[in-house]
């Protein structure tokens, strides 16, 4: 029995032997394919974490650059900003000129007329107003009787039509207080346009809220052409006269010189005579400037 066992014994040994080797023949084999894939995994895992963090390195300076060239973050910035507004407000304020206006205002205290004129005309006042028809000499004051007294005079600019026969055109102002309401409505020289050379009576305008008498007198020689239009209106006790003369340079004086507008020369001192008021005054006042004329010119 003894026997027996123990080759029974030495056979079970020898077969778990051979069972033990054929495991670990197979354990063996198995782990190192095991071994290879799971080196091949580990060398992707590490490949990926390589490129991950490769691309983290590319875009992480993206942040820094963004915070480095924000205006608030910079101190240098922020210290320059508040000299930039010093400089700011230091810095002197340009005055606008401002455009002259295109009319001046005429005013006499002592018969109180006023009127408004283009600033480039030319006024003459006192002594020096009485104006001077084109080649013809002084102007003549068209009242019935005389101590008329010279105001004032605006005259355009010789050149203000060139190229054509302009020669001169004034505004003039006169006062006469040696005349009567019903006098002041006639003129000494009245219109001689008349078809048969007789004199026209003279008109009644309304200039403005004035009432006018109104008359006209056209004069021509080889040299010079002149018309003229008077008004006269009756305020403060005396008559108040006002000339419009436009002349011009005589028939074929100049080849190619084309006739000037007279229209167009009697609306500029039509806007003139438009703009005159007369302001209350007291009629010692007026007296004593005519007075005053009158022995000034002597």
């Amino acid at each position: 029995m003894t026997t027996i066992w123990k080759s029974g014994d030495k056979k079970s040994t020898n077969q778990a032997t051979s069972n033990n080797t054929i495991c670990g023949t197979m354990l063996s084999s198995w782990s190192r394919q095991q071994k290879l894939a799971m080196a091949m995994i580990a060398g992707f895992t590490i490949l990926g974490l390589l490129v991950a963090m490769s691309a983290c390195s590319k875009q992480s300076p993206k942040p820094a650059l963004a915070g480095i060239s924000s205006p608030a973050a910079s101190p240098a910035t922020a210290a320059a900003a508040p000299v930039a507004t010093t400089a700011a407000v230091a810095a002197p304020t340009k005055k606008a000129h401002k455009k002259r206006p295109a009319n001046v205002t005429y005013s006499d205290p002592g018969s109180g007329v006023s009127f408004l004129y283009p600033r480039k005309f030319a006024l003459a006042s006192g002594d020096q107003a009485l104006p001077q028809f084109a080649g013809l000499g002084d102007a003549s004051m068209n009242f019935v009787e005389p101590g008329g007294v010279a105001v004032a005079t605006v005259e355009l600019p010789g050149g203000s039509y060139p190229g054509t026969d302009f020669a001169s055109a004034f505004f003039n102002v006169n006062v006469n207080r040696s005349v009567s309401e019903q006098e002041c409505a006639h003129f000494a020289v009245v219109d001689s346009h008349n078809v048969n050379g007789a004199p026209v009576d003279a008109e009644k305008v309304k200039i403005g809220s004035t009432d006018m008498a109104t008359t006209s007198n056209f004069s021509a020689s080889a040299m010079t052409q002149t018309e003229t239009q008077y008004y006269h209106s009756y305020n403060n006790g005396a008559c108040y006269e006002y000339i419009l003369s436009v002349g011009t340079a005589g028939y074929g004086v100049k080849d190619g010189v084309e006739p000037v507008n007279r229209d167009q020369v009697f609306a500029k001192l039509d806007k003139i005579l438009a703009t005159v008021k007369v302001n209350p005054v007291e009629q010692e006042q007026v007296a004593e400037q005519a007075v005053s004329s009158v022995t000034d010119s002597k």
